[in-house]
């Protein structure tokens, strides 16, 4: 258990207990669901236990008091300044939360992820949103192989979670290319990345569903899938979100013609952007219905667009990360299966993990691979499906932050 201190104002006096609290030794001072009558009573307990603590665990559903605490003092016309100074506290859960984050793994991040999408209150909406993205930009920026190689991976391998997982990946790849290929404003990077983590908002149980369901969309799902985009944008401006670009792209996202990007307007370029990233994770994705195809496959096909073209968008997001993108599956010369970790010099030259030797044994500790070498070219893309070992994502993200001073090739 990893216990946090937290700000005794930070509870809701009167209302039941969303967490268990705790003293510095972990010693449970007020169970979860319990209602503490008076200030005077919070603040004896505080007092006892030398300050309040919550499980590290159990800082989403602060987070959620802390908010309701603050929309509590502005129904009851509290004084400005009390306000003001409750926010104060507020920053001090930000710092908490940041400490926590760097602890957070993709799970957490699903699952807060999955949260957001289904969150209909504009202030805690908004506020997790901004959270998530920071996570996600953190992560980007200091690890992008490990990002695109955790996202990829999970969204190839599971149904849980769907539309979660579906999200941060797409959102993830519009701001790798958006910064790494297009050269775009910071602030486009960012606001691209926003509308494909929201794009789906309004069908994201609907999302879940029919990656579980075997039978084909009925005619309702149908309906609703065609008008997602105009039910998101609608649902989006009701909880606040007013910028046109952002509300454009989402609009547009899957009717965005083909053609270059150069001539669009903001909102359109970062539309047609989603729109490909989209398709391309989309076909990644398992279905209870149908097995995802492979990264490769999956990407020749984002490459040409709807004309049978070649599509400098398409093109754009190849170039951010990758034709063999880490956590894909490859298979090299040796007939050695190994796993992407890192994208390379160039496309097609990533750095691999091998898991199979090339009697198809599981290898006991991943051998790395510089397939630039042609010894360890790959020969071939491999499907999730077709390789039968669970990954251990703790065990193999480090591998995919390895200095250039401490790499094998």
């Amino acid at each position: 258990m990893h216990l946090v201190a937290i700000n005794i104002d930070s509870i809701r006096i009167g209302s039941p207990l969303p967490f268990p609290l705790m003293d510095k030794d972990g010693i449970l001072l007020a169970r979860k669901s319990y209602v503490i009558p008076s200030r005077r009573d919070l603040e004896e307990i505080s007092q006892r236990g030398g300050g309040l603590f919550i499980n590290v665990a159990d800082s989403e559903a602060l987070h959620r008091a802390y908010v309701d605490h603050l929309y509590g003092l502005v129904r009851e016309d509290k004084p400005l300044g009390e306000i003001a100074d409750t926010k104060i506290s507020g920053d001090a859960l930000t710092e908490r939360q940041a400490e926590q984050d760097d602890r957070m793994d993709w799970l957490d991040l699903q699952s807060i992820s999955n949260a957001l999408l289904r969150d209909t209150h504009p202030a805690s909406f908004r506020d997790r949103l901004d959270r998530l993205l920071r996570q996600l930009r953190r992560h980007s920026q200091r690890n992008p192989d490990g990002t695109l190689f955790a996202l990829i991976y999970l969204s190839a391998t599971e149904l849980q979670m769907y539309s979660a997982t579906h999200a941060m990946l797409v959102s993830v790849m519009c701001t790798l290319a958006a910064k790494e290929v297009l050269n775009w404003p910071e602030a486009d990077q960012q606001l691209v990345g926003a509308a494909a983590l929201t794009m789906n908002y309004s069908m994201t149980d609907l999302q879940d569903r029919l990656a579980t369901q075997v039978e084909p969309p009925s005619s309702a799902q149908r309906a609703e899938i065609e008008r997602h985009a105009q039910e998101t944008t609608a649902r989006l401006q009701q909880i606040g979100i007013v910028d046109p670009d952002w509300l454009q792209a989402i609009q547009e996202h899957h009717r965005a013609p083909a053609g270059p990007l150069a001539p669009r307007s903001r909102g359109a370029r970062m539309a047609r952007l989603i729109r490909r990233a989209d398709m391309f994770a989309a076909r990644l994705a398992p279905r209870a219905s149908r097995l995802p195809i492979s990264p490769a496959a999956a990407m020749q096909a984002c490459y040409f667009d709807e004309n049978q073209a070649i599509d400098d968008t398409g093109a754009a997001i190849i170039k951010a990360v990758g034709i063999y993108q880490p956590g894909s599956f490859v298979r090299l010369a040796t007939n050695e299966v190994a796993v992407v970790i890192q994208r390379g010099l160039n496309t097609t030259t990533p750095r691999v993990a091998v898991l199979l030797n090339r009697s198809g044994v599981p290898t006991i500790e991943p051998a790395i691979r510089d397939t630039t070498m042609r010894e360890h070219r790959i020969v071939a893309s491999v499907a999730h499906k077709e390789v039968k070992v669970q990954l251990n994502l703790e065990r193999l993200l480090p591998l995919t932050a390895l200095p250039k001073s401490d790499r094998p090739w």
